[in-house]
């Protein structure tokens, strides 16, 4: 069976307050944990009324601290928007109070709209110029294995698992390079998947982490009873993304019943071409859908993300993907 892992974004629900959003969180890797998924990934967003990952170590610390066994990681850490050595200290930091479970995804991608520029005092565009050396210099002050000035404390020998995340050729082009595993955001974003998979197997170089290359793609999977009880839990979902795209984002809506027949053709364009790494619906719909995005990719494990606006339907979700694909 192809492992699967968890990406979540924190969401913060109508009527809902950030710390029921954390506590959310945190229910949730137990659940994860407790149904055999690998990893539990936090994703880095800014400037969102909806998502409070945006401290993302510090909700990894709170994830880490329910769980036990399950691996806790970044999907991602947009390094433009930090100094390597700060990331280094805080991922030094989860390893020594979660020895061997910590994975850091970095992406080139700031995560908002140009004013968090201003709000971290930082030219976001020369700082993504400077992204494959950052990803470099961080790669060294936890390894050692170029020499710096100075050593990260925490960080220098931490067993952190660096990953690249990416949704273009760019990152495709730069993991092979530098030898790392490839987790690739087509839950988000799909168009460029096939070809940049391709030039990451294609380009790979071993590295001293990696011998042949390693893919995670991500998929939006929601799960339900039934196809229509599915398609009703990721209606909020389908209602974020629209929004998003939008450029009126907010918290996560409740499910609305027909919502994608609602919309005019623009938007279930815009939602449409999310299909090809899309599994909602009954347990037997999803397995099937997930095995023939497996089959197409050839992905050694696949990361599922989508928002349910009663959070023990995600939980309820995960419980029944697992088992479905375990079946």
């Amino acid at each position: 069976m192809i492992p699967l892992s968890v990406l979540d974004l924190v969401p913060v629900r109508q009527g809902g307050t950030i710390s029921a959003a954390l506590a959310d969180a945190g229910n949730l890797a137990q659940v994860a944990e407790e149904a055999g998924y690998k990893r539990f990934w936090v994703a880095e967003h800014h400037g969102s009324p909806g998502i409070a990952g945006g401290a993302t170590s510090v909700v990894l610390s709170h994830i880490g601290h329910v769980t036990s066994t399950i691996r806790i990681g970044s999907g991602g850490i947009m390094l433009p928007n930090h100094n390597p050595f700060v990331i280094a200290e805080q991922f030094g930091t989860l390893d020594a109070l979660f020895p061997g479970r910590v994975d850091l995804g970095l992406g080139r991608a700031p995560g908002a709209g140009p004013i968090l520029g201003q709000a971290l005092r930082k030219d976001l565009g020369r700082a993504a110029e400077y992204f494959p050396q950052d990803v470099v210099e961080l790669r060294a002050l936890l390894t050692g294995d170029i020499d710096l000035p100075i050593s990260a404390t925490p960080g220098l020998g931490a067993a952190v698992q660096l990953w690249m995340l990416g949704s273009s050729l760019f990152g495709a082009q730069l993991a092979a390079q530098l030898g790392l595993p490839y987790a690739f955001a087509s839950h988000f974003s799909p168009d460029h998947l096939d070809a940049a998979l391709q030039t990451y197997r294609s380009q790979f170089r071993p590295s001293e982490a990696l011998e042949k290359p390693h893919v995670m793609a991500a998929m939006t999977v929601i799960c339900g009873e039934t196809d229509a009880d599915g398609e009703l839990l990721a209606s909020s979902q389908d209602q974020a993304f629209v929004a998003l795209r939008s450029g009126d984002p907010g918290p996560l809506p409740p499910p609305v019943p027909g919502y994608r027949a609602s919309l005019n053709m623009s938007a279930q364009g815009t939602l449409g071409r999310l299909g090809s790494a899309r599994a909602v619906g009954s347990p037997r719909s999803v397995a099937e859908r997930i095995a023939r995005f497996v089959e197409r990719t050839q992905a050694d494990e696949i990361i599922v993300s989508g928002a349910t606006f009663d959070p023990l339907a995600r939980q309820e979700s995960l419980r029944l993907t697992m088992q479905a694909v375990q079946g």
